[in-house]
């Protein structure tokens, strides 16, 4: 496995600069974002790293130059839009951009890319899913022709009142899982798999790991708390971050030893990237820089140094 981190907590900073700071804290890799040039909508969203918009090969090498120069790789370009949002136009633009970052992943030869499924949070998953079916097989499709894999994050995306009472990503259980697996017929589609989800949720997030192991396709390092005593006061229908919060991995509730245990087991040796969404690192970017050191430092116990 090689050791990584999200560049969404980096948004002020050029790639190169990204690059930079992971080879000097020791990362092999960084999961780059690539989302459209413009203003972000939501935290750790609205970042680029790397434009796609006409991605060709001189620009492929320009960031090949970069890998070469710092030791530290691409794990995957990453995106994580609302593909299935009910407003028409934010539907398309976000398909649009999938498609694109898919091509550029086949130009560049990293052969990942990480997203969301998208939802229509205010319908159940079978009124999403003919939707859902009329997106995802073209794109599927295109993965399949570029020999791209598409990681698709466990995260409900149900933070916050504009995201009751059903979240914003429909690929947060096995349950659906199995069954998109099936519908989509690919191996070219699979998880970014993020063990933080499914322990807020009460959810087991050690066994899914060892069914969806063919899945994995990229592994995101990110630890929560979930504060028992505010969760008796608001109960599991209180909107989530009311009881739970996103933390440094071996700051929350999972058992990294656990994960990384049966993560082995499953054979997987692909890239695990840190995801920094914790509020108490995010008051300056030395603060944030000093989380990727933090967690670095706490992960290596798990995964050696493969350079």
């Amino acid at each position: 496995m090689q050791l990584g981190f999200v560049s969404a907590i980096l948004p002020e900073l050029s790639l190169e600069e990204v690059f930079s700071i992971a080879s000097e804290i020791g990362y092999e890799c960084v999961e780059v974002m690539c989302w459209p040039v413009g203003k972000a909508e939501r935290r750790y969203a609205g970042v680029t790293h790397i434009d796609v918009a006409g991605f060709d090969n001189a620009k492929a090498q320009e960031i090949k130059n970069l890998e070469e120069k710092y030791g530290v790789f691409v794990s995957s370009l990453g995106y994580y839009p609302n593909p299935l949002a009910p407003d028409e136009e934010e539907s398309q633009k976000a398909v649009a951009q999938i498609r694109a970052v898919i091509e550029a992943s086949a130009v560049l030869g990293i052969g990942k890319v990480t997203t969301f499924i998208g939802r229509d949070w205010t319908k159940s998953v079978d009124d999403n899913w003919p939707r859902f079916l009329e997106i995802w097989k073209p794109l599927v499709a295109l993965a399949e022709e570029r020999n791209v894999r598409i990681g698709i994050e466990n995260c409900p995306m149900l933070f916050s009142k504009d995201e009751w009472p059903g979240g914003k990503n429909l690929a947060i259980s096995p349950q659906i899982w199995r069954r998109m697996f099936a519908d989509l017929g690919s191996d070219h589609i699979g998880l970014n798999y993020d063990p933080s989800h499914p322990a807020w949720m009460q959810m087991d997030y050690l066994a899914p790991m060892r069914e969806f192991a063919a899945r994995l396709v990229h592994v995101h390092a990110k630890d929560v708390r979930v504060d028992q005593h505010k969760l008796d006061q608001v109960g599991v229908l209180g909107h989530p971050l009311e009881y739970h919060s996103p933390k440094l991995p071996g700051l929350g509730d999972v058992n990294w030893g656990q994960f990384f245990s049966i993560l082995t087991e499953t054979g997987y040796d692909g890239p695990v990237c840190v995801e920094v969404e914790d509020r108490a690192y995010e008051g300056s970017l030395e603060a944030r820089i000093a989380s990727l050191r933090q967690s670095h430092t706490f992960l290596r116990n798990f995964i050696p140094m493969t350079k």
